[in-house]
């Protein structure tokens, strides 16, 4: 199934994460992804919820790359595998350069460069293993013991022309959030062919958030919910820009409204919401990744939830 959902906050307890995963466990989405969590952390959710018995193809988009080492990073992405016995696609992304100084003592100076260097260690530990890698991100030598395990994809979050193209070399997926489907058709896809370079282009997979029109709803509201850090940061707002939205990341407001006017946020009845999301389909994405957050984040996770099951059927009905 080419559609998925989103667990869209940080869990305080993996109970939470449970009535999305069963939309996934009853046909409804192909496969639950969850972000980097400071809350309940994202891979133990997967393992917590293998233990309920819910075992779903498992997407994480994105961790962090400066929060674990590469090898860390391959023995728990194999582990969930395992435990879930269904694929998992394993999405890393560079953090913000404050996060990364705080982490590291600097940032990454080419981020970019970082973030393939750090996938293709990560690629290369779950395979045979690594010997003398050194980038920006990290240095690493060494092997895992063997394990037979459902597909590990590895990815890396993407959002301009450059992570991209780093991308297109080393990575299976790439992993975007909030990019528009006709900048994802016309900047991103072109360039994670020219990285790619003959090797087999990475598959798109679009977190989008989404919601439905109601009483007392207001779209910016909702989407600042979610959004005001990523709408409060530069590459966020400099990509929107470059795909012909008017953002700044000193105004979140009037970036949320933009969104929102540009149709970014897929908000609407269900019809307009379905007609925004197979955009993306049309764009060619290969994974639609629907986030009810700002649903979830003020209204509560049920109204969230209930949106989403609306949402996914809706889509499978239509085929998208």
């Amino acid at each position: 199934m080419s559609h998925a959902v989103m667990f869209p906050l940080q869990p305080s307890h993996p109970e939470q994460v449970v009535p999305f995963a069963d939309l996934v466990n009853r046909g409804r989405a192909g496969r639950l992804w969850l972000g980097q969590s400071f809350g309940v952390e994202s891979h133990q959710v997967f393992a917590y919820l293998a233990g309920r018995g819910l075992r779903v193809p498992a997407g994480l988009g994105v961790t962090l790359m400066p929060l674990r080492h590469p090898m860390e990073a391959a023995a728990q992405a194999r582990s969930v595998a395992l435990l879930t016995g269904r694929p998992v696609v394993a999405g890393y992304g560079a953090a913000t350069p404050e996060m990364v100084e705080a982490l590291r003592g600097k940032p990454y100076a080419r981020p970019a460069t970082a973030g393939a260097g750090y996938a293709a260690a990560v690629r290369g530990l779950l395979g045979k293993g690594v010997s003398g890698h050194v980038c920006e991100a990290c240095t690493a030598s060494g092997t895992l013991p063997p394990m037979n395990h459902p597909t590990v994809e590895v990815g890396l979050g993407v959002l301009r022309p450059g992570m991209a193209r780093a991308a297109g070399g080393v990575a299976d997926v790439a992993v975007t959030w909030m990019t528009p489907p006709a900048y994802v058709r016309d900047t991103l896809i072109p360039a994670l062919a020219e990285g790619a370079a003959g090797r087999r282009t990475p598959r798109v997979a679009t977190v989008v958030h989404a919601g439905l029109d109601g009483p007392g709803r207001d779209p910016v509201r909702l989407l600042l919910s979610v959004a005001r850090g990523h709408l409060g940061s530069q590459h966020y707002t400099d990509m929107l820009r470059r795909a012909g939205v008017p953002a700044d990341a000193s105004d979140p407001v009037a970036g949320a409204r933009a969104m929102v006017d540009a149709g970014v946020y897929a908000y609407g009845t269900l019809d307009e919401v379905v007609a925004r999301l197979r955009a993306y389909r049309e764009a060619g994405v290969d994974e639609i990744v629907v986030n009810t957050g700002g649903i979830g984040a003020v209204e509560g996770l049920k109204a969230g939830l209930a949106d989403a099951g609306e949402i996914l059927t809706a889509l499978e009905d239509a085929d998208v």
